[in-house]
C-alpha cells in the first residue's frame, strides 16, 4: 500500500476509500444485527451509522493500511440483552464478513450486466473501482473470518462448537493478539496469513468477475 503512494497518490486515495468504505459496511452491519436482536448497545454507542469515523479502528486501519488486511473498531454489544447469547452473538459476528460477501455479489452482478448489456458499459475506469471493491470486500470477508480473536471467526465458532468445548475455546481468547501478530508477521518475507487466505480470496474472485475484468486484479 505504502509503494502505491509513493507511486501513484490519487490511486492510494481510491483504494483508501474503497477499504474504508467496506470496513464501514462490515462494522454497521454488526450494529444492524445486534439491534435487530434486541440489543441497543450499539445504538447507544452511536455504531449504528455508515458514518466511517463511528467504525475506524486505530491499530486496524494502519494495517489495512500496511499490509492490505485489517479490521474495524470492534462494535460493542451485551450478551445479556440477547434472547440467546452464544447463538446470536455468533450471528452478530457473521453478518459482518456476510455483508461484505453481498457487497462484492452486487457488485459483481453490476460488472456482469455492462458486459451482457453494451447500452450499460462502464468506463474502464469505473469498471476498475468496482473490481478493487469487489477484491477488498471478499478480502476483508475472509480475513475476519479466521477464529482468532478478535476477528469475528473466533465467536462465530463459538456459536457452533459444541457446548463441552466452548468454555476451552474461550479461554484461547487472551491469547488472539499474540496468535494474529504471529499470523501476519512476515516470516521468510511472507506472512502465515497471506498464504492461508490467498487460495481462498482468488477462488472467490475468479467466480465473482469476468475474465476480461478478473486481470485487473
Amino acid at each position: 500500500m505504502l509503494d502505491i503512494l509513493a507511486k501513484n497518490p490519487i490511486e492510494f486515495i481510491i483504494i483508501a476509500a474503497l477499504l474504508v468504505a467496506a470496513i464501514s459496511i462490515h462494522e454497521f452491519s454488526h450494529a444492524l444485527a445486534a439491534d435487530h436482536l434486541g440489543d441497543p448497545t450499539p445504538r447507544i454507542a452511536g455504531r449504528l451509522t455508515l458514518n466511517p469515523k463511528a467504525h475506524l479502528d486505530p491499530l486496524g486501519t494502519v494495517l489495512l493500511f500496511l499490509f492490505g488486511f485489517g479490521w474495524g473498531k470492534p462494535v460493542p454489544f451485551d450478551p445479556f440483552n440477547l434472547r440467546e447469547p452464544r447463538r446470536d452473538a455468533a450471528l452478530i459476528s457473521f453478518v459482518g464478513p456476510l455483508s461484505n460477501l453481498i457487497m462484492a455479489i452486487t457488485s459483481a452482478i453490476i460488472l456482469r450486466f455492462t458486459t451482457i448489456l453494451p447500452s450499460l458499459t462502464l468506463s474502464v475506469f469505473i469498471s476498475d473501482i468496482l473490481s478493487m471493491f469487489i477484491y477488498f470486500n471478499v478480502l476483508l470477508a475472509i480475513f475476519n473470518l479466521i477464529p482468532v480473536h478478535p476477528l469475528d471467526g473466533f465467536k462465530v465458532v463459538a456459536g457452533i462448537l459444541p457446548h463441552k468445548y466452548y468454555s476451552d475455546w474461550l479461554e484461547l481468547e487472551r491469547y488472539g493478539m499474540i496468535f494474529l501478530i504471529m499470523l501476519i508477521f512476515p516470516f521468510m518475507g511472507s506472512s502465515a496469513i497471506t498464504t492461508i487466505i490467498s487460495p481462498i480470496v482468488r477462488f472467490i474472485i475468479s467466480l465473482l468477475l469476468p475474465a476480461k475484468i478478473g486481470g485487473v486484479i
